[in-house]
């Protein structure tokens, strides 16, 4: 937790003990009030930790732009996603297959197994920059002669 943090919880605290010093003082009729009064303190609160947040996040990405780097969002073209989608789909090939190949035999099982390529090409075509475009050659820049 930091600080800033700590210092909005305790003032938090503070508007919540007055809030209910104020509403035993006053009594039920202000109680609806003093909620009311007290929620939107806490929203603001609320608002301002995302506003915050939103803004640090806003400027990483932009320094991650800057710098020629690939956005985080972007940056999923490891070794492992793709294993790992390798291994999920053959796993999930075994019950598809059998639930295709049971419920409509062989056209059934063609089915579920179009499926399972028609997935991984999407996949492959996702992290591989020109999957189905020119491989190499010359370069899509306006930049190079």
């Amino acid at each position: 937790m930091t600080g800033r943090e700590a210092g909005g919880d305790a003032e938090l605290k503070k508007e919540l003990d007055a809030t209910l010093h104020a509403r035993r003082e006053l009594g039920e009729e202000y109680e609806s009030a003093l909620v009311d009064s007290f929620l939107e303190k806490v929203e603001q609160r609320v608002d301002g930790a995302v506003d915050r947040r939103v803004r640090r996040q806003l400027a990483e990405q932009q320094m991650v732009v800057a710098r020629g780097s690939r956005s985080p969002q972007g940056a999923t073209d490891s070794w492992g996603e793709r294993f790992g989608f390798g291994i999920v789909s053959l796993v999930l090939a075994v019950p598809l297959s059998a639930i295709g190949g049971g419920v409509a035999q062989l056209s059934g099982l063609l089915v579920a197994w179009v499926g399972i390529v028609g997935v991984n090409v999407v996949q492959a075509a996702r992290v591989t920059p020109n999957f189905f475009g020119r491989r190499g050659g010359k370069s899509d820049s306006d930049w190079e002669d």
